[in-house]
């Protein structure tokens, strides 16, 4: 987003989490320099002194948490579900579901996701929506963006966002015009899922032959590949394969879990979408769906269990729109302590939602509050590292040194 300072910004008064440290940092400050990166972390009185903080605008904190911005790994901004809202999405014009994907991205930065990783749009929106931002022209989080997803014919997601292929050299083809249009990496689905009426979640729907295309393909670009995927024997081959990350994971073993873990296979469970009753009844989603999603939940929440217990590397995502209203908070935070139910620690579920999904995007200087980095921030009042739940009052954020969003008391 491009940087609407004048001048800098000194934060001062708070306890910092660094996206990485286990302690807070107490009473520290943070100098923004003009052009929305950080300047410096360290001690109020040494900020001060500094030449370039000589014009800095200040903002107390006061003893509360100054968090990175939140990094959510699975957004779908065009969500076409089947059923009711779906297809009143899926039917408007270009211009119209672009309105429809900048409304979401602005409720998405406002909920204090800074940083979105697309996983599956349609009619190359994404790329515009981000050019848009971007250039300043739209409020939103910064985006990576996998532009369509791919499958087989009748796969997941053929009659929403993916775009179908048959045999290696046509998948080959679709994976090289997805980074065409610039796709940071390659989303695919390998087996069936919850939102696709002819399938089923354990459905294998991509040949061996098929998968190594995309994945030599997006390698030799410098592109991970991120899979939806349900069973384990169909995630087994594509990590021998050569695999980045496993979205959803609906149906992992331990054993498999343990092979992601001695592979470094990724994992970004979005638990929320087997278990979110009130959002497809929002949507009108068939029966058929809501069924399959809840149906699916007991085994979902075990995955997860298998994973955090193999050491599996885990990223935060939603699946459902970020800023959506769930359990008296927003999609993202509830994901967030679905993830500490499961058994991960508070601390581990930030580190996913920050500093840690921005290793798996390869993207320095997101989700870190140090020096360089991009001045992405949060407020609460309490230390999310010790109950993720402080994030139900998430009141102030930051984006690239621009206040997007400040409900503090007093704040005018």
């Amino acid at each position: 987003m491009t940087n609407t300072t004048t001048a800098p910004t000194l934060l001062v008064g708070a306890r910092i989490f660094t996206g990485a440290d286990a302690e807070l940092l107490d009473g520290a400050a943070v100098l923004v320099a003009a052009d929305g990166r950080i300047a410096a972390v360290g001690p109020e009185t040494e900020l001060r002194a500094r030449p370039d903080a000589a014009d800095a605008r200040v903002v107390e904190l006061a003893g509360r948490v100054l968090s990175p911005g939140l990094v959510n790994m699975h957004v779908h901004l065009g969500l076409a579900l089947p059923g009711t809202a779906g297809a009143a999405i899926a039917s408007k014009s270009d211009p119209d579901l672009l309105l429809v994907m900048a409304d979401g991205a602005k409720r998405t930065l406002h909920a204090g996701v800074t940083t979105t990783r697309l996983v599956g749009e349609s009619r190359y929106l994404d790329f515009a929506l981000r050019r848009g931002i971007d250039a300043g022209i739209v409020p939103g989080p910064r985006i990576f963006t996998a532009g369509h997803a791919l499958c087989c014919t009748g796969g997941h997601g053929w009659d929403s966002d993916a775009l179908e292929g048959d045999g290696a050299d046509e998948l080959r083809r679709l994976a090289r015009l997805q980074i065409r249009h610039g796709a940071d990496l390659i989303k695919v689905c390998i087996s069936g899922g919850i939102a696709g009426e002819h399938e089923q979640i354990d459905t294998p729907q991509l040949t061996d032959e098929e998968m190594a295309s995309i994945i030599q393909v997006a390698h030799d670009w410098g592109r991970k590949v991120t899979a939806h995927v349900g069973p384990s024997e169909t995630l087994r081959r594509a990590i021998e394969l050569g695999l980045d990350c496993v979205e959803h994971g609906y149906q992992l073993t331990r054993e498999i879990t343990e092979l992601m873990a001695e592979r470094g296979v990724w994992y970004v469970p979005t638990i929320t979408v087997s278990r979110c009753e009130e959002f497809f009844d929002a949507q009108g989603v068939p029966a058929w769906m809501k069924e399959r999603a809840l149906g699916a939940g007991p085994r979902h929440w075990e995955s997860l269990q298998h994973a955090i217990a193999s050491g599996v590397p885990i990223a935060m995502g939603t699946d459902m729109p970020p800023a959506a209203d769930f359990d008296g908070t927003t999609a993202t935070v509830r994901e967030m302590e679905f993830m500490v139910e499961a058994g991960m620690t508070d601390l581990d579920v930030m580190r996913s939602a920050t500093g840690r999904a921005a290793e798996l995007l390869g993207a320095p200087g997101i989700g870190v509050i140090e020096p360089g980095a991009h001045a992405d921030f949060i407020v609460t009042d309490d230390d999310p590292t010790r109950d993720v739940s402080a994030l139900r009052g998430i009141d102030w954020v930051m984006k690239d040194g621009v206040v997007v969003r400040d409900d503090r008391a007093g704040a005018r």
